[in-house]
């Protein structure tokens, strides 16, 4: 078997066991662990592979030290932003009594100083240990994120497909077929994706699709179809900023020499665009692609709270307006790691796309 059968045949059985994943998640069947696992190892195994033979061993670790210190000093700033603003997480409209708040500030440590308060909640977090919800008493930090970061990464996730499935192909169809009624059509959808606030989509959609139509239900998140109209809404506007970027890249690219070269040789237009044009055109959607990845993954908190989807939203925002410092801590970290993440992967693939980044 000639090497390029096997790379199609590696490629074809890796993209059955991630459909499967993912259609067996989306449609709520309990996904077996081994299948869990699996694609863990494969993923991991992939990821350890690249960076091996790309010698990118000594750059990763570099980035893990950067991403260490960086997330010490946003838990640093966070901290300190929470204890700077004038408040109390147990101030009320009606005052509780003087030994009622010393017993509370007692029991989470909030007497101490601040700087014995930081010492206290770095060595909780290198343990693992986000602390205790001020508000939801009894519940720890962990606890609260394990059972909402879920369903916003689920949520996330279906909708970051959305997005790259309809904004690529859209952007390379639009650059093809330039100054034409599919360009025009495609870029002013493209357009009004990205102009129209989130809130207003969700509404619209809600009116047509649930009360009109009455085809989908309006909230919750207890099915497949209770999945489909936050995902959509939340997947549009990503895809059309990719849509536009990646437009404006093919465009760039497809006017190159070796393109006309391509042409020239009597390839196809279709061959041209999906195996020549596209891999060289998609550097400025995966620089827009690590903070879009972090921020869809961690949930849009309009979103959910739009259609009720019981994800991190509803605490991003309840903790602020509460004060709840140990769950606006441990929301805030999370994203960041997700950031962090996001933009490492995104980096470790520029120089699959484009082999004349040398990362190394």
């Amino acid at each position: 078997m000639s090497r390029e059968r096997k790379r199609k045949l590696i490629t074809s059985v890796l993209s059955i066991l991630f459909a499967a994943t993912v259609l067996l998640n989306f449609f709520n069947y309990e996904v077996p662990t081994f299948l869990w696992a699996l694609d863990g190892i494969v993923l991991f195994g992939l990821l350890s592979y690249y960076i091996i033979t790309q010698k990118l061993v000594t750059y990763m670790v570099k980035r893990s030290l950067e991403a260490a210190v960086v997330l010490v000093i946003i838990a640093t700033m966070t901290f300190l932003l929470l204890r700077i603003i004038p408040g109390g997480p147990f101030d009320q409209e009606k005052a509780l009594p003087p030994e009622v708040i010393a017993n509370i500030e007692a029991k989470y440590q909030l007497n101490e100083p601040v700087y014995m308060q930081y010492y206290y909640y770095i060595s909780g977090l290198l343990r693992g240990d986000l602390g205790e919800s001020y508000k939801y008493v009894g519940r720890s930090v962990t606890d609260i994120l394990a059972e909402t970061l879920p369903n916003s990464i689920q949520l996330g996730f279906y909708a970051l497909l959305i997005s790259f499935l309809i904004g690529i192909p859209t952007g390379v169809i639009a650059a093809s077929k330039h100054n034409t009624w599919i360009d025009n059509l495609s870029m002013t959808l493209a357009i009004s994706g990205v102009s129209l606030p989130s809130f207003l989509v969700a509404a619209i959609f809600i009116l047509v699709f649930c009360f009109s139509l009455n085809w989908l239900p309006p909230a919750l998140w207890e099915g497949p179809e209770y999945y489909i109209l936050p995902i959509v809404v939340l997947g549009i506007r990503p895809a059309a900023v990719i849509a536009r970027l990646t437009r404006s890249s093919v465009l760039e690219v497809i006017s190159s020499d070796y393109i006309r070269t391509a042409r020239a040789k009597g390839l196809s237009e279709r061959s041209i665009l999906f195996k020549h044009v596209l891999k060289n055109s998609l550097i400025p959607v995966l620089t827009f692609s690590g903070p879009l990845i972090a921020g869809i993954l961690s949930g849009s908190f309009i979103i959910e709270m739009i259609f009720a989807v019981p994800g991190m939203g509803k605490h991003l925002i309840q903790s602020v307006s509460n004060r709840d410092y140990p769950l606006v801590l441990g929301v805030t970290l999370i994203f960041s790691v997700l950031l962090v993440l996001s933009n490492l992967v995104v980096d470790l693939l520029y120089s699959f796309f484009d082999p004349r980044i040398n990362l190394s």
